[in-house]
């Protein structure tokens, strides 16, 4: 399978039309409407790094002038709550009530869960076109002078301002879950969940930068700070579907009046949103660039699946978890559709999950009042043996990188563990937002053992993730490589013939691949055995401009790389390493090429300050939504009679 991405034409005029939608009848929303699909067809910046760009922090003066516009937006947000509070400010109210009226859901949840759902679409746009920048071109000239960071921080910071709104809006006490922050103010559990994760995902900026000064740029995805950003505004979606039970099943809520067709739309675009947001963390093999073991890319994909699934057949009831899939495909194929064809850059890819989502309906179907951690679990061994098996026949249609036979059985294993804690885990979730009841209408609140499986399923899934994370540096000892010109019309670029130093290294590997990018463009090339350790790539590799190629491999934990072409980095500062006619080069860590940015001789104990420093905050983060879930499954403060268990009819929420 090849993957190759070059600068091209922009089809922005065939998506804006493609995107049209019907407006209404007031020029100003028809005038902002194309002004916002306008900005998205805009074509993506053409910068390809050139050895300039800051390698260590943003400048002085974008700190400066980014710390003084999000001061002055949380002035303006802070001056229109206010304004409402006192009675100053009327639209806003209005606003609220016109969308409690058209949903029938009260205005605390309406209005802040529509923010919120546009604010997240909007931060995960930008987070994957972000990525795909930085895999085309390399480095940004500076934070500012990359667009897709501004969509990204509008989005965290619309999220997290929904769930402000939420509470501003929660005059009197909205739900038995909400909680009293003092000065008459109530927040509503999900409020809590989205304020929480939206400053924890917004922490990551400044953080970021810092981390950057540090240590120096890095380029994977799971960056601890890289992770708080997408971590956060991922969970945020858990506090969206929380907001809306309280909303459903709380004080004054009301029956749905939204038309069917709206309504069902409305409960696949937020399963599926929670979906997606399980699924960011599969970046790196998405768009083909994994700088971890491959045999992670099966055990996200069916933690996603255990988690995401299961949650969503609980929390909708019938058809939740095929209601999922649906709202995953729609966003994630506008995801890629704006990224890979509007833009032209580099195309996200992604699994499907209908078989993991057709496996837990048949076991719900059957699940009479079986525990929903517990079915969970049983859910779990299906997506992680026939699921399993159907996203990796998927692999080899569509993915970047397919999975090879030789992840066996390793992928298998790991994949299936995965599965089942991820089953039980969204079992508890689920149950927690969907508890159930007895047939007079009490809740039968989750057990010990219910709640200590969960635990064991998490604890699990951490077990999982740290056997699998570390990579070694071991591996072959050389590669010689051939190179002869190839006519492109665009620059030097070459076809390799490689002999890999002992022949038997390489065999069996998890893949052998020469990837280039950060030119302008991208090319994967899976290579070609043409004899005993010899292999050859199948297109032209680019060695010119600011573009990078390597050889590499990965085996087993080994994943170890040799560098074709590499350009002079005045900021780092590193030479050139040039893609001369023949050459013999020992094979490296393959982070060592992929992150040249990173710096050089940092303290050991810096390292640990700073990564126990992130581990506390996301263990505080970890501890306070179990706690806020706990108290949604109680209907209320902890401690109040539990039901008697019973069995009880299937929950249908939103």
């Amino acid at each position: 399978m090849r993957l190759t991405q070059q600068p091209g034409t922009r089809r922005a005029a065939t998506a804006v039309g493609a995107l049209a939608l019907p407006v209404g009848r007031r020029p100003a929303i028809a005038a902002t409407a194309a002004g916002a699909l306008a900005f998205l067809a805009l074509p993506a910046p053409a910068f390809a790094a050139g050895g300039g760009e800051p390698a260590g922090g943003a400048a002085t003066g974008e700190v400066v002038g980014a710390t003084l516009g999000a001061l002055a937006v949380t002035t303006l947000l802070a001056l229109v709550i206010a304004g409402h509070r006192s009675g100053r400010i009327r639209w806003l109210g209005r606003l609220a009530g016109f969308s409690e009226r058209v949903s029938g859901l009260p205005a605390w949840a309406a209005l802040p869960s529509s923010v919120l759902g546009v604010s997240l679409l909007t931060a995960v746009l930008g987070m994957y076109w972000d990525i795909s920048l930085h895999i085309d071109n390399g480095r940004d000239p500076g934070p500012l002078a990359n667009p897709a960071h501004y969509l990204i921080l509008i989005g965290l910071y619309g999220a997290l301002f929904a769930g402000v709104l939420s509470m501003v809006l929660a005059r009197e006490r909205p739900s038995p879950t909400a909680v009293n922050l003092g000065g008459g103010i109530w927040a509503p559990a999900g409020a809590l969940i989205i304020v929480a994760c939206g400053a924890f995902a917004l922490t990551g900026f400044p953080l970021d930068d810092l981390w950057h000064r540090l240590f120096g740029q890095d380029v994977t995805l799971w960056g601890p700070t890289h992770l708080m950003l997408i971590g956060g505004g991922s969970l945020a979606t858990l506090g969206a579907m929380a907001l809306m039970a309280e909303a459903v099943g709380g004080v004054g809520a009301r029956a749905m009046r939204e038309p069917t067709v709206v309504h069902q739309a409305r409960r696949a675009m937020l399963v599926g949103g929670f979906l997606v947001a399980l699924s960011t963390f599969q970046g790196e093999f998405d768009f083909g660039v994994p700088q971890f073991r491959l045999v992670l890319h099966p055990v996200l994909l069916m933690l996603a699946a255990g988690v995401g699934l299961v949650t969503a057949r609980l929390y909708l009831g019938r058809g939740g978890a095929l209601y999922a899939v649906l709202g995953f495909v729609l966003i994630r194929g506008f995801l890629a559709l704006m990224v890979g064809v509007v833009w032209g850059e580099t195309t996200p890819h992604f699994p499907l999950y209908i078989v993991e989502a057709l496996m837990v309906e048949a076991v719900f179907w059957r699940a009479a009042d079986r525990s929903p951690v517990a079915t969970g679990a049983i859910a779990g061994v299906l997506i992680g043996t026939i699921g399993l098996a159907a996203e990796w026949g998927w692999s080899h249609v569509w993915m970047p990188v397919p999975w090879p036979s030789a992840l066996l059985p390793e992928a298998a294993i790991a994949g299936l563990l995965a599965a089942v804690a991820g089953g039980a885990l969204g079992g508890f979730v689920g149950g927690t937002l969907a508890p159930r009841r007895t047939t007079h209408g009490r809740r039968i609140l989750l057990g010990r053992a219910e709640r200590l499986g969960a635990l064991a399923g998490a604890l699990v899934l951490v077990g999982i993730l740290v056997w699998g994370v570390p990579v070694s540096g071991s591996g072959p000892d050389s590669a010689t490589v051939a190179l002869r010109d190839a006519s492109t019309g665009g620059g030097r670029a070459v076809n390799a013939t490689i002999r890999i130093r002992p022949a038997a290294a390489a065999e069996d590997a998890d893949f052998l691949t020469v990837t280039a990018w950060q030119g302008g463009g991208m090319v994967l090339d899976h290579l070609e055995r043409i004899g005993p350790g010899l292999y050859r790539t199948t297109q032209p590799i680019p060695v010119h401009g600011g573009w990078k190629a390597t050889i590499r491999l990965e085996k087993g934990d080994e994943l170890v790389g040799v560098p074709i072409y590499m350009p002079e980095d005045r900021a780092i500062p590193k030479p050139e390493v040039p893609a001369t006619a023949h050459f013999t080069r020992a094979f490296e860590p393959d982070r060592k090429l992929l992150q040249r940015e990173r710096k050089e001789g940092v303290s050991g104990s810096l390292w640990a300050i700073a990564y126990s420093t992130v581990l506390v905050v996301v263990i505080a983060l970890a501890v306070l939504l179990a706690w806020i879930l706990l108290r949604l499954e109680a209907g209320g403060p902890r401690g109040r009679s539990r039901a008697r268990r019973s069995p009880a009819a299937e929950p249908e929420l939103v």
